[in-house]
């Protein structure tokens, strides 16, 4: 299926933002401080968000500021976020990222693209996510839940979140850009799910192209087996 008609996705996003917004959750921010933003979202790739929250609150606690999280062990870190997905890799890169801050940012996250995806272990959307949440520039961050519900609707056919972000730049108002990512992460967490989306309580089905194709695959499906009665 082709991706939504760019000027009717335009036309439509206002009424689809709303909908959403009206059957999601408040996000929980367990930071807004830039640094720790960083070294939490770092940790969150494959993993929920409530073990995430609970390492990086393991490692505020123990550690509080980059300067003593880039002089920490590598093992008594990987203890503290034992539970985060890859843990092992993340343990260093929040180690290594503290470093960076410390020696090459003076002690300062940096506040552009640019600079922050210098940092290993920092793609475009922890970059945005810190870009959103932290310095409350507009930036749009696509992980999975951005990422999948913006295909199902139709607003892109995109196999990776860089091509999801350029897509939804040119659909999305930039006035609506902070928040986007937080009100997404939670429709898609109690509504379009990954596994079972719940489109029978999902308000905006009338423009979605993932809920058009269901209806046309269970109206052929009944089709089908009303010809097998005759």
């Amino acid at each position: 299926m082709s991706r939504m008609n760019l000027k009717r996705a335009r036309e439509t996003f206002p009424e689809i933002y709303e909908r959403i917004k009206s059957q999601s959750p408040e996000h929980h921010f367990e930071f807004n401080d830039p640094f720790w933003v960083l070294i939490t979202t770092i940790m969150s790739h494959r993993t929920k968000d409530e073990v995430t929250d609970r390492a990086a609150r393991n490692l505020h606690t123990r550690y509080g500021t980059a300067d003593r999280l880039s002089e920490a062990s590598y093992e008594e870190v990987l203890s503290l976020i034992s539970r985060v997905g890859f843990s092992k890799v993340k343990a260093q890169r929040v180690i290594d990222a503290a470093r960076i801050i410390v020696e090459d940012f003076s002690g300062n996250v940096p506040d552009t693209i640019e600079e922050l995806t210098t940092i290993p272990g920092v793609g475009r959307k922890t970059a945005n996510v810190v870009l959103a949440d932290a310095f409350r520039k507009p930036a749009i961050a696509v992980d999975t839940h951005v990422h999948r519900i913006s295909n199902r609707i139709g607003w892109s056919k995109t196999k990776n979140p860089e091509d999801t972000e350029e897509v939804l730049k040119k659909i999305i108002p930039e006035e609506y850009w902070l928040g986007f990512n937080p009100m997404l992460v939670e429709f898609g967490k109690v509504i379009c799910r990954p596994i079972g989306p719940r489109c029978g309580e999902c308000r905006i089905t009338e423009f979605c192209e993932y809920y058009g194709k269901l209806q046309k695959e269970e109206s052929s499906k009944k089709k089908s087996a009303n010809k097998g009665k005759k």
